[in-house]
């Protein structure tokens, strides 16, 4: 077997520092994709590929902002956004209460169908931020204890929307570079059939067996209740203002971790919501800004509306990622108090001011303790994409649900029935949502993610260098060295298993830009339809079940879940087992490659 070209070596170079990159946390996803982008611009600038001008470069480097591919994803997140907001899929959350209220073991059956089935059709992302604060209300009134629901919710949220060529982002951007390639067009339910055999099979293993792989993290059953990083504030008439760490100590409830030596009026504490209440009680100090406090408190006598603690989580689309509380200015802003924070990956600053203050940089998954009036903390919520976890929050009750509905419903069946391509029902259905006000021109920050676009188009980048390298080609060749003796189902097996683990421990949209041209060159040179290869990828890079940071609904219910790492790998890894080897089978069979 013959060596890469130089352009092939540097294209896969590049593609495993991008890999690094995200593996290792160091920058963010945005950084890292602009930084990939900026490499092939410059990159084929100074050196084109043979053949080309080095302006080619450029429009190679760059396309990605304007494939239809990416249009596709930015309008279906509009669709989603457009059913969360106008309360369209509040009758699905209602019908999960009643049957949870009947029966315990019925009611996660239901919840399981019922997160597969949409996320067919709205994105995992969504579905799950609708589904969170039912489970936590479920497992405060009776129900099964978060911990033991959270994980088997996620991953049948993560299997219905591997099932259509809409359900995520990364089943577009496979289904766009293969359509790019000459493999025909996928219908919205081409390939549904196959996923529903396996999520079949997978159904009793995330029902039955899950749970029970699955610690009871609930406080009834002994465990500790979530711990927030807080800065308690001494004011003139406080009784803690003049005492040393040792006579503190002494006063604290028995739980309270002092973090830092008190100054300037300040104490850093950890502490639950029950014993920071307790603090501030017995030492007459406040968690946020005495003046604030005031304020908040006066508010009640204006407007009639009492103050409310409520917990709210952070997700990958946040405006409050990146951070801190001065930054963010949410006192000044909503007229919301921030109490303290829990952070999900238990990661803080060893530094911290000599006044006591602790410089918390918000992240995706922490959680907030904050308290206000609870139409602010509502307004908050909703600027900032946060999803309330503790206290009542209204769901959206407008009379636009069925025009949501209706407009969703006509972006997809003409597009499922082969009558106009996803792209085109797509935007007209984003365009539709826009127009009769179900989502608003000033909302358009909330529906869209500014890190998934520049991560869809850096995918589409690397995958068209990957490509015109030549170094699919060569990658597919070295592969099917090691496949050639395979049978069918071996082969669709190792694509799938290969294509999960860069799942798991780096980009999925990343790890689908990539493995596409290889399974193209793999086809020619094993003898077998591209199209099974294809939907190996497919499915490979869905199957993000086995660390929190596969995807990001897996790091929002770890704080909400409580849980450790090893809770994803156990419940993960044999869901993984499954999955592979029944998809495996599965297309085997539907494609007669045996």
């Amino acid at each position: 077997m013959s060596l890469p070209s130089l352009h092939a070596i540097g294209a896969i170079l590049l593609t495993i520092a991008m890999f690094y990159g995200f593996v290792s946390g160091r920058a963010r996803v945005e950084i890292i994709s602009l930084l990939t982008i900026s490499a092939i611009a410059l990159g084929l600038y100074s050196f084109p590929l043979p053949g080309q001008a080095p302006t080619d470069g450029l429009k190679l480097a760059f396309e990605g902002f304007g494939h239809y591919a990416l249009i596709t994803i930015c309008a279906l997140m509009v669709l989603g956004r457009g059913l969360v907001t106008t309360g369209a899929l509040e009758p699905a959350s209602r019908l999960l209460t009643r049957v949870w209220r009947f029966n315990r073991q019925i009611g996660l059956f239901v919840t399981l169908l019922l997160a597969m089935a949409m996320s067919m059709l709205v994105n995992d992302t969504p579905v799950l931020v609708l589904l969170l604060p039912i489970m936590a209300a479920i497992a405060a009134n009776g129900g099964m204890p978060a911990s033991k629901t959270l994980i088997p919710v996620n991953s049948a949220v993560l299997i219905g929307g591997m099932a259509t060529t809409i359900g995520t982002s990364t089943n577009l951007l496979v289904v766009s570079i293969a359509t790019d390639l000459g493999l025909p067009p996928m219908s919205v339910f081409h390939f549904t059939p196959v996923v529903l055999m396996a999520a079949a099979v997978a159904l009793p293993f995330m029902w039955l067996v899950m749970p029970r792989l699955l610690p009871d993290n609930s406080i009834a059953a002994g465990h500790e209740p979530r711990r927030f990083l807080a800065t308690l504030r001494f004011g003139g008439a406080s009784s803690g203002r003049d005492m040393d760490p040792a006579a503190l100590e002494k006063r604290l409830p028995p739980g309270v971790e002092i973090l830092a030596a008190p100054a300037s009026g300040r104490l850093a504490v950890r502490a639950t919501h029950a014993e920071l209440e307790e603090a501030m009680r017995v030492l007459g100090a406040t968690a946020a800004p005495a003046w604030l406090m005031e304020r908040l408190q006066s508010g009640y006598g204006k407007t009639g509306e009492d103050l409310t603690v409520v917990e709210l989580s952070i997700p990958r689309d946040s405006g409050l990622i990146g951070r801190t509380v001065a930054t963010a200015n949410v006192a000044e802003r909503f007229n919301v108090a921030l109490l303290g924070v829990h952070d999900a990956r238990h990661l803080w600053p060893d530094e911290r001011p000599a006044d006591g203050r602790q410089i918390t940089i918000f992240g995706e998954g922490d959680i907030i303790l904050a308290a206000g009036a609870m139409p602010d903390l509502q307004e908050f919520a909703r600027a900032e994409n946060l999803l309330v976890l503790e206290g009542a929050k209204e769901l959206p009750r407008t009379a636009k649900a069925p025009l949501a509905l209706a407009i969703m419903a006509g972006a997809v069946v003409p597009a499922s029935i082969g009558l106009v391509p996803i792209a085109i029902s797509a935007l007209a259905g984003a365009i539709a949502m826009f127009v009769t006000g179900c989502v608003r021109f000033d909302r358009i920050g909330s529906a869209l993610s500014a890190k998934v676009i520049v991560l869809v188009a850096a995918s589409i980048a690397i995958g068209r260098i990957i490509l015109d390298s030549g170094a699919a080609e060569w990658l597919g060749g070295l592969i099917a060295l090691g496949l050639q003796f395979l049978p069918a189902a071996g082969v669709l097996a190792a694509v799938m298993l290969f294509v999960t683990v860069l799942t798991n421990f780096a980009s999925n949209t990343t790890a689908a830009a990539v493995g596409t041209p290889i399974a193209f060159s793999l086809a020619q040179k094993l003898g077998i339809p591209v199209e099974p290869l294809v939907l190996a990828v497919l499915f490979g890079c869905n199957l993000c079940y086995a660390t929190p940071v596969a995807y990001q609904t897996n790091m929002l219910i770890m704080s909400a879940g409580d849980y450790k790492f090893s809770d994803y790998t156990k419940t993960g890894l044999p869901l993984v087992a499954i999955m592979i080897t029944t998809l495996s089978m599965v297309l085997v069979y539907r494609y007669n490659l045996y």
